[in-house]
């Protein structure tokens, strides 16, 4: 019963994320339309949010960033933040934003610094993907690349498993990327320091160029951010993560977050 549960759902998620029809006339033509979603779950603390959030404040203002904008084909990019924990709980912390130069650039990182940051209970990898994904559709924008930025740290544990949301996410020719964030040294949910970044690389991201940049540190957040904000805008991953042209049998079982959450978890929801 729990797996056809799973495939209607599944289902309708593909029927609200509809492959992409041809832009409209009045769409603006960008180089890239990103998605950045980040966690914000019961396992980040106020600091670590904080400094997250700080890390995309900073990195907006940042001349690599804004170099990377500017020196696209149209020379200008699409972006949208969005804050999730449970599989119903994301925030819209800002809204689609064009970013032609420094002054745009300077606009959005004003906007996430004064944006309230929720704090949620549970990770649904799945359900920030499901949202993210839908946020494409009628945005009044027309990029070369669509990007899903999903920041994390700790593996699905609450709604649809991961794998058959990234892949409808994946069908509609959107490319997601990976920030997972390991900044305590006894991992999280069942998932042991270290393999997080598998955990990422197996079940999260996918299509073309897609790679992940690994944070273990509070102190690497900020460079972090950063990195991954030029390289997606410039369309350039890492040399050591090859693009995920077609996804490989997981080193890891990718239910494992669902398997190990602690049952007093839902019992106090």
């Amino acid at each position: 019963m729990r797996l056809i549960r799973w495939l209607v759902a599944i289902a309708a998620v593909g029927s609200i994320t509809v492959p992409n029809t041809p832009s409209a006339a009045q769409d603006i033509i960008v180089d890239l339309e990103l998605v950045l979603a980040v966690d914000v779950s019961g396992s980040m603390d106020v600091g670590e949010r904080e400094l997250q959030r700080d890390g995309y404040v900073q990195a907006f203002l940042h001349p690599d960033v804004i170099a990377a904008v500017t020196s696209g084909f149209s020379g200008r990019i699409a972006v949208s933040y969005v804050e999730w924990a449970g599989p119903r709980s994301q925030t819209m912390v800002m809204p689609w934003r064009l970013i032609d130069g420094k002054k745009a650039s300077e606009a959005v990182s004003a906007e996430l610094s004064r944006a309230e940051s929720p704090r949620i209970r549970g990770t649904s990898i799945s359900g920030a993907l499901a949202f993210s994904g839908a946020l494409f559709d009628g945005n009044g924008f027309a990029g070369g690349r669509q990007v899903i930025d999903i920041s994390g740290d700790g593996p699905n544990n609450m709604g649809l498993p991961v794998v058959p949301v990234r892949d409808a996410v994946l069908a509609r020719g959107i490319t997601i990327n990976g920030l997972p964030v390991t900044l305590r040294p006894t991992g999280s949910f069942g998932l042991p320091a270290g393999l997080l970044d598998i955990y990422y690389e197996d079940c999260v991201i996918g299509g073309p160029g897609a790679f992940f940049v690994s944070v273990q540190a509070p102190e690497q957040l900020a460079d972090a951010i950063r990195r991954k904000l030029v390289l997606e805008i410039a369309g350039r991953e890492p040399a050591l993560v090859p693009a995920q042209l077609a996804q490989a049998p997981p080193r890891i079982d990718c239910l494992i977050g669902e398997k190990t959450r602690p049952q007093w978890l839902d019992e106090n929801r």
